[in-house]
């Protein structure tokens, strides 16, 4: 595995010196992701058919994976975030190219992944072109999505099935914390046909991780099971994290957008002291390293803290950071900074510093290099013994996406 040496001095809020420069900042980073992206381009001609670039091999070359994946949506995101700042055709035309590749996933119901596969394709794509058949496939993709809800757990079903690290069981409702991302195409559908059906799910959803998911002090379960006869909860438990009661850096990473979302869908409080509770939590923790790049589990290798027998993350005694965590947060940061009031400063400021962080040589690839992904030094699943310390496809998006919400603020 690759060591990420980080040293101690790092960008200081002191350097944020004035929104030309930030501008500027901002610019050289949209020219790198494009540079990146284009050269991405040149090598996917090279992959099978209807994949999507998801991640590196161990040579450093680029993988590929299946449209029905969870990921395929964010690489035609990062298309349609690159063209709207560059105006360039040749990424427009791109955007579209493989963002209908993707139309057979309205009907899609298999697992929870909808909103990450279309929102962030197919809703990227009808926020700049205003198609009407856009529109048409979200909704119907959001139908899809209702499918999975379940009106005796109050919740949308996330996998089909999880089988636990600790032993054979396996939970036949299994909810996790990145299904949060997942209502924004429900808040969508409700908006563009009336139908009050699609935000009551999305409410229901959120009413419900908000009481079950998110622990007294703010942290969060990455994966809570259901009895679907009673609808109380079966299980607490971790997929992706370190152990079932430690915090999971991605998952409080979902929790802060997620929340962050549904208030600005709902404007109920609850959702906002949430969001509130769940970024002071990531912010303030003695283990997020100084630069705000938190390791991928902020409990790992902890006194109080074991994982599942079957777990990988036994066999793992370093602590890789987690730039898509990272990437995921500054971008919720950005948003959630316009409702926090009195920390608006603290959520913003500590938003800039992850992006410089993530731009700076410990994270932002060379360009030409790392499979011509944007970040280096994400992490997947150290439990399932897959993409450790590798660049994420969707690292690069809400990399992309925190650079564009940092530069509607400057514009503010």
């Amino acid at each position: 595995m690759k060591r990420l040496l980080i040293g101690t001095a790092f960008v200081s809020l002191l350097a944020f010196k004035s929104d030309n420069s930030e501008n500027d900042f901002i610019r050289s980073n949209y020219s790198f992701a494009t540079q990146q992206i284009k050269n991405m381009l040149k090598e996917t001609v090279h992959q099978k058919p209807l994949t999507f670039p998801r991640t590196t091999d161990a040579s450093g070359k680029m993988v590929s994976t299946s449209m029905y994946d969870w990921t395929p949506g964010f690489f035609p995101g990062s298309l349609w975030y690159s063209y709207e700042f560059t105006k360039d055709q040749s990424l427009g035309t791109a955007a579209l190219t493989w963002t209908e590749k993707l139309e057979p996933l309205k009907d899609f119901t298999k697992h929870h992944d909808l909103g990450f596969m279309m929102y962030c394709s197919y809703g990227n794509a009808y926020r700049l072109t205003g198609k009407a058949e856009y529109k048409d496939i979200l909704v119907q993709s959001a139908r899809s999505l209702s499918t999975r809800f379940n009106p005796v757990t109050g919740s949308i079903k996330s996998w089909n099935g999880f089988k636990s690290w600790h032993g054979n069981k396996i939970y036949p409702f299994p909810v996790i914390i990145d299904n949060m991302m997942n209502l924004e195409l429900l808040f969508f559908a409700s908006k563009v046909t009336g139908d009050t059906a699609f935000r009551h799910v999305a409410v229901s959803h959120a009413l419900t991780a908000m009481k079950n998911q998110i622990r007294p002090d703010y942290s969060s379960y990455h994966v809570v099971c259901y009895d679907t006869t009673t609808g109380k909860v079966a299980a607490r438990e971790t997929a992706q994290g370190y152990a079932d009661n430690s915090t999971w850096a991605r998952g409080q990473a979902w929790g802060i957008y997620g929340f962050t979302m549904v208030y600005r869908e709902t404007k109920d409080a609850r959702f906002l002291k949430t969001a509130l509770g769940m970024a002071d939590w990531f912010l303030d923790n003695k283990n997020l390293p100084e630069d705000k790049v938190p390791y991928w589990d902020f409990n790992a290798n902890e006194a109080g803290y074991t994982p599942g027998i079957n777990s990988y993350a036994n066999k793992v005694t370093d602590k890789p950071r987690d730039a898509s965590a990272a990437a995921i947060t500054a971008s919720a940061l950005f948003e959630l900074s316009r409702y926090a009031g009195a920390k608006e400063e603290k959520y913003k400021q500590a938003a800039i510093q992850m992006l410089h962080s993530l731009a700076s040589p410990a994270y932002r690839a060379p360009v030409g290099s790392n499979g011509n992904f944007l970040l280096m030094h994400s992490v997947g699943s150290i439990p399932h013994h897959t993409e450790i310390d590798v660049p994420l496809v969707y690292a690069d998006y809400y990399f992309i996406e925190a650079l564009q919400r940092y530069e509607d603020q400057l514009k503010k």
